[in-house]
């Protein structure tokens, strides 16, 4: 199937991209043809944010959004900046990024379905359900398109009954939008060399849980960040607590994936973080309705690859465009699939497109989008000093500086490399879950409705098989156990004197985690038959 644009991703980025392209196209009387393809069951099934999100893109996106129906009905009304003790907590003044005025906390999964509906009344066609599993070329090395895995394939590997074959969707010009570590981005870092000249990237995991609450323990509107307990200050850590509609709490936690201690659990931390009075209070009486988990990416502006490739081009999350101190994601990611957007336009309309979309990146450097991550690009890397030391210094490029300070803070290393070795730490002895306000993995996977096909070949993937017991178990005593924040890992066999990894695949709600922390990169996450996955509502 042959289009002038396709499209990997049905995510904020993705959709707006193909947006803003078919207005474009409506703009100017031409043809374009948009597809879009989703690895979900439907659009929002895979998405997960805290969220609240900032106007601005919408606004000139789809202006008469409101009329329209857009599910924006929750407007922030109060900020609360808190650090945390194991039983205290203290207010502290809310960091001017952190502002929250005329902003909107929202599903970010239901917003993507609004999106989904503005994108096909245009004309764009959807693929949910249809993973894209291999990126196709010409014989010059451009991209060509995508290839969608095949369905129907056995654990064995063979073809079953109900085997289909893949797809092959050829582009002029293919959009990337996958999201955190998208699978396909990451052969094109490689084979395009996109990540020259950038500091390494690094990560965060956030865990995220839907409760409803009894009315009077209700504000909507209401907006809660913490810091502090009960990550220790070398951990860059902190959670969100969003006052939703319908007597609806969204809370989660984060954690930097640069965490040096390979007994620490981001699960678990985030069930004892709910423990704390000041916020166990919200959810006592209440009800846990989902759970979900995701990793999103924190390096900022220096971690930043190229952007554009003969025959392609990142948006969004893919690329990392998240505003860390913010603590916001989507406007960006729409912002830079806006640009992306304009560019591949401009590219299809010239009399010999040239194969590299390269205006896209020179819209970006001139772009507020930029302005906005230079701004705080030494946030996050302060961190690696300890909480006390980078809130210091945040204040100071923050009402000193402005953000302009005259140097740039780098990140050293990737994220796979800071664990040490289980010897040189000391274990976290974490409570029990108690089934009412804290719970354990297979409960929480249950509850974000995951599933993948039982008959088909597990989609984690180990390089090498020796190396959990000879490297991971033996020197940071299997960190992919706690890592996970789904039961996906296992060591098997240990009374018997015979460990070895058992990989629960089917419990994967693709967040990621694995193919960024394990400390070898031997595991290598790659698409399941599409459609497989979690399933989020109201996420």
């Amino acid at each position: 199937m042959e289009y002038d644009v396709v499209i990997v991703g049905g995510g904020p980025s993705g959709l707006t991209a193909a947006i803003r392209l078919k207005q474009l196209a409506a703009e100017q009387g031409r043809e374009l043809s948009v597809c879009l393809l989703e690895k979900g069951s439907e659009i929002g099934a895979h998405i997960l944010s805290g969220a609240v999100i900032e106007p601005r893109v919408l606004n000139e996106l789809i202006p008469d959004w409101k009329e329209k129906g857009a599910p924006l009905t929750t407007e922030a009304k109060s900020d609360r900046f808190l650090l945390l003790t194991e039983t205290e907590s203290i207010q502290l003044p809310t960091p001017p990024q952190m502002h929250n005025h005329g902003n909107y906390i929202v599903s970010l999964g239901n917003f993507c379905r609004w999106l989904g509906q503005q994108a096909e009344e245009l004309g764009v066609e959807i693929y949910p359900g249809f993973a894209a599993a291999e990126v196709l070329y010409h014989e010059d090395g451009s991209v060509k398109g995508v290839a969608t895995g095949d369905m129907g394939i056995g654990k064995d590997g063979e073809k079953t009954d109900a085997w289909q074959p893949g797809m092959e969707l050829w582009a002029k010009q293919t959009i990337f939008a996958e999201g955190c570590r998208g699978s396909l981005t990451k052969t094109l870092f490689e084979r395009f060399r996109l990540n020259d000249g950038a500091d390494p990237q690094t990560y965060g995991i956030g865990i995220k849980e839907l409760w409803e609450v009894p009315p009077e323990l209700h504000q909507p509107g209401s907006i809660t960040h913490t810091v502090g307990w009960p990550v220790d200050t070398a951990t860059y850590g902190g959670s969100f607590m969003y006052h939703l509609e319908n007597n609806q709490v969204v809370v989660g936690f984060v954690i930097g994936l640069d965490y040096q201690n390979p007994y620490l659990s981001p699960f678990e931390e985030f069930q004892r973080f709910k423990t704390h009075p000041a916020i166990r209070k919200v959810f006592e009486g209440g009800r846990r309705l989902s759970y979900g988990a995701r990793a999103l990416t924190e390096g900022g502006l220096q971690s930043l690859p190229r952007l554009t490739f003969p025959g392609g081009l990142l948006v969004g999350d893919t690329a990392g465009f998240l505003n860390v101190p913010k603590i916001k994601g989507t406007h960006t990611a729409m912002q830079s699939a806006m640009l992306a957007a304009e560019a591949v336009f401009e590219l299809l309309g010239q009399e010999r497109p040239a194969r590299e979309a390269t205006a896209y990146s020179q819209k970006f450097k001139q772009s507020w989008l930029h302005e906005e991550l230079h701004r705080v690009r030494n946030i996050r890397p302060s961190f690696r000093w300890g909480l006390w030391p980078a809130m210091i210094y945040s204040a100071l490029d923050t009402f000193l500086f402005r953000g302009k300070a005259p140097w740039t803070l780098r990140h050293h290393q990737a994220d796979h490399q800071s664990l040490k070795p289980a010897d040189e730490c000391a274990p976290i002895a974490y409570p029990k879950p108690d089934g009412v306000l804290t719970f354990d993995r297979l409960s929480s996977v249950f509850i974000s409705n995951t599933n993948h096909g039982e008959d088909q070949p597990p989609h984690l993937k180990l390089k090498d098989a020796s190396v959990p017991v000879a490297l991971n178990l033996a020197k940071y005593d299997a960190p992919e156990q706690r890592y996970c924040p789904a039961g996906v890992y296992e060591i098997v066999g240990r009374e018997e004197g015979e460990p070895r990894l058992q990989i629960n695949a089917q419990n994967c709600v693709h967040c990621k985690t694995c193919d960024i922390k394990d400390p070898s990169q031997n595991i290598v996450w790659t698409t399941p038959e599409g459609g497989g996955g979690p399933n989020y509502p109201n996420m």
